[in-house]
């Protein structure tokens, strides 16, 4: 039997009761990138990983400002949105080699939005056959290497010019 570990979830599924402070508007303001998984921070918006990703990789985009529709949101912020999720893309692409990868937003509760209160931007790597039956069937997701190692390979490439 092979088993797959994946001890930094175990502070999310020990949790008792959700936080009501916004994820985004939290991290961004505590200028702990390190610790906080922040990979680039632009005038507008910042680039952090997402903790319980779906493939190694998985980025989200965030404005500094807590808004919760694209529509609210202002020319500067969802300009720079664009060129951070081109940004990622580079990045990624650089780092990791993916055949694919998705970019997206699920705007309100009802689209899937985890944080419905603050618009993001998901972009993660995507590879044929990433989708197998662990994901499939067992609704568990394989990574290969931890969030730490993630950070740095992909605050070093945001940090070297494109």
């Amino acid at each position: 039997m092979d088993r797959v570990w994946s001890p930094w979830r175990y502070q999310y599924v020990s949790t008792n009761e959700p936080s009501a402070a916004c994820i985004f508007c939290s991290k961004s303001s505590e200028q702990r990138d390190e610790e906080n998984f922040i990979v680039y921070r632009g005038s507008h918006n910042f680039v952090m990983l997402n903790l319980y990703p779906y493939s190694t990789g998985h980025l989200l985009i965030a404005p500094y400002e807590h808004i919760a529709t694209l529509e609210e949101a202002s020319t500067p912020i969802v300009e720079e949105m664009m060129r951070l999720a081109r940004q990622a893309e580079i990045h990624l692409r650089r780092v990791y080699q993916p055949h694919g990868l998705n970019l997206g937003m699920n705007l309100g509760e009802a689209a899937g939005a985890g944080v419905p209160g603050h618009i993001h931007m998901h972009a993660l790597p995507r590879w044929r056959g990433d989708t197998n039956f662990m994901t499939t069937v067992s609704e568990t997701r394989v990574l290969p290497e931890t969030l730490v190692s993630t950070y740095a390979k992909l605050r070093a490439s945001f940090a070297t010019p494109e």
